[in-house]
């Protein structure tokens, strides 16, 4: 099972900065299987550029959940989609999904539920297009508006769309 993840954060590294929302989309046909979360922030820095992208203001997300509460109401989804494996975290540009989304469950959690690594979309695309500059970008159907579900069911709906080009999806 492959869980596309997209997250908002306000500044460029987790503990220093905080992850303020997460949205996951399992990617399988439906798209229907949803997590979204929206976290108050862990630190007393931040980059009003980067929270800007978000469209929340500081305020905003001063009033937003409990961070450790919602990285376990995640981690308690996560376990309803099923036994065995956890689904494979993939994500747009992964090395800073993977960053925040790893950092919060080991810090407030203590262990990852997802395992220990990440694939990235785009290099995914570049490898069945064969191009290391491509863009699988014009393969999304929902408009990418920086809510982090509607970011990850776009891309979701991109790696759907790879299948066209060779790449074995399956649904288990």
């Amino acid at each position: 099972m492959y869980l596309m993840v997209d997250i908002e954060a306000d500044g460029p590294i987790p503990g220093d900065y905080s992850m303020i929302s997460l949205g996951a989309v399992v990617v399988e046909p439906a798209l229907d299987r949803v997590f979204s979360a929206r976290l108050r922030p862990i630190s007393e820095r931040w980059i009003p550029e980067a929270l800007a992208v978000s469209g929340h203001s500081r305020q905003d997300t001063l009033a937003f959940a409990d961070p450790r509460e919602e990285m376990q109401r995640f981690a308690d989804w996560l376990r309803t989609l099923g036994p065995g494996k956890p689904p494979v975290f993939v994500a747009d540009n992964n090395g800073f999904d993977w960053m925040f989304v790893c950092w919060y469950f080991h810090h407030f959690l203590g262990a990852c539920p997802l395992g220990h690594s990440s694939q990235n979309l785009g290099s995914l695309y570049k490898g069945l297009v064969k191009d290391a500059r491509a863009s699988f970008k014009h393969l999304r159907k929902t408009t990418h508006t920086h809510d982090p579900v509607d970011d990850a069911r776009g891309n979701a709906e991109a790696m759907l769309q790879l299948q066209q080009l060779g790449l074995a999806i399956r649904w288990d």
